[in-house]
């Protein structure tokens, strides 16, 4: 029997309509039996500050905490504001990387899907994050990369995912199952 890997699955956009959710969604419909998708939320998390991050620290910060350190893996999934990703995705990077020493991210396999309804699909935002990421010693995939230029045409008005995108999404999430067995 195969084990099957948790994945935590950050989304950038706080949106209840954001195309990044639903193709985050869209993922946990379309990866393979041994990857299991959560979407950990980040919307409730405390601005990162060191001065509250102590005894007691904030609920918020112990639960997201707790979420990264019991997944296999991760992914992140996000748009790009002004050439780099949301702060709420920032903000859960520092978050999960404190205390220093106690980062709750370091060993694991990543890889992350920036998409936007522009050209350039959220490449910078996708750099950025993936640079954090490497810094933080996670073992984030190279290929396929994942930058979704007029993403904004990927769902019809009833939030169904189109079959245009659908290859490319199985072959992603595919290629990413592959990278956390190897890697987990």
């Amino acid at each position: 029997m195969s084990k099957t890997y948790h994945v935590a699955v950050l989304v950038g956009s706080l949106r209840k309509a954001s195309i990044n959710r639903k193709l985050a969604l869209a993922l946990t419909q379309l990866a393979p039996p041994s990857l299991k998708l959560e979407i950990v939320e980040i919307g409730e998390l405390p601005l990162y500050n060191e001065d509250i991050d102590v005894d007691p620290v904030p609920p918020a910060y112990s639960a997201f905490r707790a979420k990264l350190k019991n997944a296999d893996a991760l992914l992140f999934v996000t748009p790009e504001y002004n050439r780099s990703m949301p702060a709420p995705m920032k903000n859960a990077i520092d978050v999960g990387s404190r205390p220093y020493g106690q980062s709750a991210f370091g060993g694991k396999p990543g890889a992350v899907l920036s998409a936007s309804p522009g050209a350039i699909g959220g490449f910078g935002a996708n750099h950025h994050l993936r640079q954090s990421m490497v810094f933080l010693d996670v073992r984030m995939m190279q290929q396929p990369e994942a930058y979704l230029g007029g993403a904004g045409a990927f769902f019809d008005d009833a939030g169904v995912l189109g079959e245009s995108i659908k290859p490319f999404l199985q072959k992603f999430i595919d290629a990413y199952a592959a990278w956390v067995a190897q890697h987990a």
